[in-house]
């Protein structure tokens, strides 16, 4: 379970999630290139704040695990 109580934008305690959906493919946009199967898009979580409508996406476990070593994924690299 992910901790999604207050919500960073607005301090709300009324966050909703949903199950876990499809990140894409096919003919629709791919969100989380490269950390699905052949045959199977990877999936995530969505988190929405009912006060502000601040939504999240939160990869599966699953696609987590992937993207190190994921040709699509590069490491962030803040500056500053």
């Amino acid at each position: 379970m992910i901790k999604i109580s207050p919500c960073p934008t607005c301090g709300s305690d009324e966050q909703y999630q949903s199950d876990e959906v499809s990140a894409g493919g096919g003919y629709a946009p791919n969100y989380l290139p490269g950390l699905g199967s052949f045959f199977r898009g990877a999936e995530f979580r969505l988190l929405m704040c009912r006060s502000c409508g601040l939504t999240r996406f939160f990869a599966s476990s699953e696609a987590r695990q992937k993207v190190t070593e994921s040709n699509k994924w590069s490491r962030y690299q803040s500056i500053g």
